[in-house]
């Protein structure tokens, strides 16, 4: 379980003047300084074997939401407990990076190995026994469908095999909670249903998935609940038929826009 409890993340930013636009690096520096919150003071859980999606228009604070619950960024107040699944606290900062798979659109890869020397590479530094390293590789080459792949240069993969290879180094350790920041962002239907499908054979073995995306359509499908956040606030909380007869829409993409243009007119 993720125990989200009032977090937030505050930020620094430069406001021009008018008559300072426009003036470079002596113009930025003598602006006006202010802060706002990019997450603004949010609370809520997520179950084991739970799929969560994060939905939000471009700057709603989605990212640094995933990064926070993932441990990559300390929150300004609030925390973020994981619990393990025999329902104790993980305080220990190696144990919890074992606990989490996380994925993101600035995950860089070894583009001169191919996938499996990574993975290789990656088992060792979990500490990984080799015949188990090899056994879990062949069961990650076959659920994201990379066999064919599995032996070149990630350098030479396409994008949606890079991405795969990219989730790939997310599976290696076997972790309990799989963060995904926009995972099937510009790439063709097929790697987009490969992801997709390995979301959902995750949650059916009892694992946490918690994802942003702007594809409503995959959310829809996917998602046991989501999260509509928009500046930084939660706006709408709820299964996806849930918020689709609150909202009185049809799909949710209908629903998202009623949602959105309700909180831009408060």
């Amino acid at each position: 379980m993720i125990i989200a409890d009032n977090l937030c993340k505050q930020f620094e930013r430069t406001v021009l003047s008018e008559e300072k636009k426009g003036f470079g690096k002596k113009g930025k520096q003598n602006g006006k300084k202010e802060t706002f919150y990019a997450v603004d003071h949010i609370s809520f859980r997520v179950k084991q074997g739970e799929i969560l999606g994060i939905l939000g228009p471009n700057g709603a604070g989605k990212t640094t939401l995933l990064r926070m619950l993932g441990s990559l960024m300390e929150p300004t107040e609030g925390s973020v407990s994981i619990e393990s699944k025999d329902g104790n606290i993980i305080r220990d900062p190696v144990e919890l990076k074992k606990s989490i798979g996380y994925l993101s659109g600035n995950t860089k890869l070894y583009h001169r190995m191919s996938t499996r020397e990574m993975l290789y590479m990656l088992a060792e530094i979990y500490g990984i026994e080799k015949s188990e390293a090899e056994k879990r590789m062949e069961e990650i080459s076959k659920v994201l469908d990379m066999e064919s792949f599995f032996d070149n240069r990630i350098e030479k993969l396409s994008t949606g095999q890079t991405q795969r290879a990219s989730i790939a180094r997310c599976l290696i350790h076997d972790p309990d909670i799989y963060i995904f920041d926009e995972p099937t962002l510009g790439l063709d239907i097929l790697s987009a249903d490969a992801i997709v499908s390995f979301m959902k054979s995750q949650k059916e073995r009892g694992k946490t998935v918690l994802y942003s995306t702007h594809y409503l359509e995959e959310a829809q499908f996917l998602c046991d609940r989501i999260l509509m956040i928009y500046q930084g606030k939660i706006v709408k909380e709820g299964s996806p038929k849930e918020i689709m007869d609150a909202c009185g829409a049809d799909n949710l993409r209908d629903a998202f826009h009623y949602v959105m243009e309700e909180v831009e007119k408060a």
